[in-house]
């Protein structure tokens, strides 16, 4: 993977699509190393999504020449939100099997769990599967930025199993969120996994 993740944090602030937007095209367009710009471009593509500019996000990922896993991974990925976004969630599914391949043909493991987090969302009636494979990819994992996934996998699981209401359950996820967000995540994954388990709590009778 040419483009570290930590330099697309720097780019992303997935509140504003619009800005993210420009500052990911400037950094393709400034790029001189063409897979790292194709990596880029496919961000490009991301931010037009979360604007439901949904053709021009297709176009955009039409003109990326894919010539490593991490392109390919990163354009199946981005197709298939683009899908999801546009509510086919089964039109997304095969994109996020496609990232499922590419990545992990290639260690590529953030990308892997990426993947796999959004089949868990695609496909809630296999949810728990697809975050079960996405765990198991986790393990062995060292780099700080990957290991970050754990907060949104137990995050996520915690909201299915609340909204199911396996409070109990739901609150040991969100335990583990927290205990995660504070060894690998943000300032603001503690606070939300604290304010999940605050609601977590409430609806149990504990709060």
């Amino acid at each position: 993977m040419a483009l570290a993740q930590t330099r697309l944090d720097d780019l992303w602030d997935f509140s504003d699509a619009a800005a993210s937007e420009a500052r990911l095209r400037a950094a393709a367009e400034e790029e001189t190393d063409a897979a790292t710009r194709a990596e880029l471009e496919t961000q490009v593509a991301r931010a037009l999504g979360l604007q439901e500019r949904f053709d021009d996000a297709d176009a955009t990922l039409d003109a990326v020449s894919i010539e490593d896993a991490a392109v390919a991974a990163r354009a199946a990925l981005e197709r298939g939100r683009v899908r999801n976004s546009a509510g086919d969630a089964g039109a997304a599914v095969p994109y996020f099997l496609a990232a499922v391949d590419a990545a992990s043909g290639s260690g590529l493991v953030f990308l892997q769990v990426d993947a796999l987090h959004m089949l868990a969302i695609a496909e809630p009636d296999q949810a728990e599967a697809w975050t079960s494979a996405a765990f198991r990819a986790l393990d062995g994992a060292s780099d700080q930025r990957t290991l970050r996934w754990n907060v949104s996998l137990h995050n996520n699981a915690g909201w299915r199993l609340f909204e199911a209401g396996r409070l109990a359950e739901a609150i040991a996820e969100f335990e583990a969120a927290r205990d995660a967000a504070t060894r690998w995540g943000t300032p603001q994954q503690v606070q939300w996994a604290d304010e999940a388990l605050a609601e977590a709590r409430e609806a149990l009778g504990e709060g």
